[in-house]
């Protein structure tokens, strides 16, 4: 069986294109399957579609948030309810065409457990696709797992990979990054990407930065050790910076030239601190949220 999973935001126009194109999809498949639509808390009648769609369809199954949680809070929704053997995630946007699904399936074999869509192609501003760049550059590295395309919501997953996913009840719910980290193998199939019809992205460029520090802090401790080996090359900087003004002190004298010289110098040290408490203020963040253990989430309804 396969799961369908697709968080939905203010998609109230697409939804019916969306089903319509999904639905034949997955009868040409020729396997069973569910949709699973996880409304994240939209406020443009979405949910009254959805609602339709679920009397017309019994294979669609809508859950509803009681406000807007994000993107990959639905997803998770999705995948704790979902039933399939094999998961698939998907925008509601239909800037990925649900028509790419088999080509994903198809790469999921013996070995692979996470196939990820590429868009190879993309109908995206300029500087969108440079942040995306420079995200999925960050995320290869912090997971270990190089990837072309980390931002594409059209992925594969296998059922113990979602299993996985589940039970890491972290801060940090990026999903691709937490498949990636539990999988044994990964791969990536070419899928189109579309202008987008209806509305406008969410992902804005100060979004994407924040989903890039999100990693940097959720996935790993490097942050916080470069700035603790920062300290010390800036401490023994400062000591031989230290002795040359001594010694210049001693054979030269005393002068007033370079104040602001070391003015500069100074907000450089200050700037570095700033930043170093900054990066622990996060990290402790993260656990005091951890240790609230509140939900991620609040479910106001069930179509079933």
């Amino acid at each position: 069986m396969i799961s369908i999973v697709v968080p939905v935001f203010n998609e109230s126009a697409s939804l019916g294109d969306l089903h319509h194109r999904l639905t034949q999809t997955l009868k040409e498949l020729g396997q069973s399957h569910e949709v699973i639509f996880v409304d994240d808390g939209s406020s443009d009648g979405s949910a009254d579609v959805l609602r339709a769609l679920h009397a017309q369809d019994r294979a669609v199954r809508v859950i509803r948030f009681n406000r807007n949680y994000g993107q990959h809070a639905a997803v998770v929704a999705g995948m704790e309810r979902a039933r399939g053997d094999v998961v698939v995630t998907l925008d509601a946007d239909l800037q990925n065409p649900p028509e790419d699904i088999g080509p994903l399936l198809a790469a999921l074999t013996e070995g692979v457990d996470v196939v990820g869509g590429w868009r190879k192609t993309r109908h995206d501003p300029w500087l969108r696709r440079l942040a995306s760049w420079a995200v999925n550059r960050v995320a290869s590295a912090v997971v270990g797992v190089r990837m072309q395309d980390y931002g594409c919501m059209l992925r594969a997953y296998r059922r113990s990979v979602v299993e996985q996913i589940l039970a890491s009840r972290g801060v940090s719910q990026f999903v691709p990054a937490l498949a990636n980290t539990f999988a044994t193998g990964v791969a990536e199939v070419s899928v189109a990407h579309g202008p987008r019809e209806h509305g406008g992205s969410r992902y804005g460029l100060a979004r994407l930065l924040r989903l890039s520090f999100d990693l940097l802090t959720g996935f790993s401790l490097l942050p916080i050790q470069v700035v603790s080996l920062t300290g010390i090359l800036v401490s023994i900087l400062g000591l031989g910076f230290a002795l040359v003004l001594g010694l210049r002190r001693l054979l030269i004298g005393p002068e007033v030239e370079g104040v602001f010289t070391l003015f500069s110098i100074l907000f450089v040290f200050v700037g570095l601190q700033i930043l170093a408490l900054g990066l622990i203020g996060e990290y402790v963040g993260r656990i005091y949220q951890e240790v609230r253990r509140r939900p991620p989430y609040v479910i106001s309804e069930v179509l079933e």
